[in-house]
C-alpha cells in the first residue's frame, strides 16, 4: 500500500453527500415546525 501524504490528504474532497442528507434534514425540519405551528394537534 502507499503511504499518503499530509499534501495529498489535504487535496481530497468529499462531504457532498453528507451536505445533501443535512440540507434534506433541515427542510424537513423547518417543514415541521410550520405544520406543528399551523395544525398543532392534542396528545392523547
Amino acid at each position: 500500500m502507499k503511504e499518503v501524504k499530509e499534501t495529498e490528504l489535504k487535496q481530497i474532497k468529499g462531504g457532498g453527500v453528507g451536505v445533501g442528507f443535512l440540507i434534506a434534514a433541515g427542510i424537513v425540519f423547518i417543514i415541521g415546525v410550520i405544520d406543528g405551528y399551523v395544525r398543532p394537534l392534542k396528545c392523547n
